[in-house]
């Protein structure tokens, strides 16, 4: 008599018990902690690997292969995930919205650890280009996008000139304020006051004559 294959185990109960391993949160948070302990402490992207990754996580290898094909799939999503959200629109008009986001990237160059493993791995993309390129469609372009629409969105409300490069403007707004993050310590980052004060004076600048 033919016989339907089971999909399930039966527990002593009589509840069906699935196959398989859930993915786990928990894991993930090992790996993606054990990637940054691992860059804190000196170890390069190239010098990574997942059997080192695996070991300092305390998972198998075949977890992380479970979740990333490769190791630059994995490394774009601990340094993607080490930048937060992008800050909800306020509600206040374009200027008020530029002053959040030039102070989204003032608050995060204030986080020591993140800072710190971001610089890292910055610096080292550019001799990683697989990886250096997956980072700039993944987490940096999509951020772009963000400033490039809050431009957009001044020019339409008359805060800026319409006859401007918008990309252009975009650098112009949040170049400051990256430059001060990766490149300078925390003092020049700890004003509150620091994020309206750039955007203000760059609106200044490109306001309609």
């Amino acid at each position: 008599m033919k016989t339907d294959t089971p999909t399930a185990e039966t527990g002593q109960h009589g509840t069906a018990v699935r196959r398989g391993r859930p993915r786990s949160e928990a894991a993930e948070q090992a790996i993606f902690t054990a990637v940054e302990d691992l860059m804190a402490d000196g170890n390069t992207l190239s010098e990574l690997t997942i059997e080192g990754i695996a070991t300092a996580a305390g998972v198998g290898k075949a977890t992380i292969y479970r979740r990333w094909p490769n190791k630059e799939a994995l490394l774009v999503d601990v340094v993607g995930r080490l930048e937060e959200p992008v800050p909800e629109p306020t509600g206040g008009g374009a200027r008020e919205d530029l002053i959040a986001m030039v102070d989204y990237i003032r608050r995060r160059g204030l986080a020591k650890r993140t800072r710190w493993v971001l610089k890292a791995a910055l610096g080292q993309m550019h001799g990683l280009p697989e990886l250096h390129a997956a980072y700039l469609e993944r987490v940096v372009k999509p951020r772009r996008e963000v400033g490039l629409h809050l431009v957009r969105q001044a020019i339409a409300e008359g805060v800026i000139r319409d006859d401007l490069d918008v990309e252009l403007l975009g650098d112009l707004l949040m170049g400051p304020i990256l430059y001060r993050s990766i490149l300078s310590d925390d003092t020049d980052l700890e004003d509150p006051d620091l994020s309206r004060r750039l955007v203000d004076t760059v609106l200044d600048g490109v306001a309609p004559r």
